[in-house]
Parts: structure tokens; C-alpha cells; sequence
């Protein structure tokens, strides 16, 4: 996925190894996808990595799901 115009998140190979992480932070953005999918809430993730903002989560979710909406229109062309 290309997360290029999302300022919620960056790569850089001094932190976490250049995987892609939030932004100020060495939190990794898969973090949140795992956190989400194990159950927890996006307070409960807020809770458990400093330093991430609210605005970056909500950035992310929506940058992924814009994301997710071109890759199936792109797979489904005739679907509106």
C-alpha cells in the first residue's frame, strides 16, 4: 500500500529497522492494525504507545480505507 500523502506516518531506516512507523515516534503502524484486530480500542492503543496522537490513527484508518475503496474500484471497474 502506498502511504505517500499520509503525513500521519514515515520510513526512515534509523528507526525501526525503515519499517513504516508514526510519525515523531518508533512506533510501527502495523501496531495498530494488530492491536485492532486483537480486540483492542483505538483508546486502548493511545494507552499502550506514547506519543502517537489520535490524529495519527485516524489519519491512518482513513488513508487505508481510501486505500482499500481505489484497489477495488481498479479490481472491479464496472462497480460504482
Amino acid at each position: 500500500m502506498d502511504w505517500q500523502g499520509c503525513n500521519a506516518v514515515e520510513r526512515d531506516p534509523e528507526k525501526h529497522s525503515g519499517d513504516l512507523i508514526f510519525t515523531h515516534t518508533r512506533v510501527p503502524v502495523e501496531a495498530l492494525f494488530e492491536n485492532l484486530s486483537a480486540g483492542d480500542t483505538i483508546e486502548d492503543f493511545l494507552e499502550s504507545f506514547a506519543g502517537v496522537e489520535r490524529w495519527q490513527v485516524e489519519a491512518v484508518l482513513r488513508h487505508a480505507a481510501e486505500k482499500i475503496r481505489e484497489e477495488d474500484r481498479l479490481a472491479n471497474p464496472a462497480r460504482p
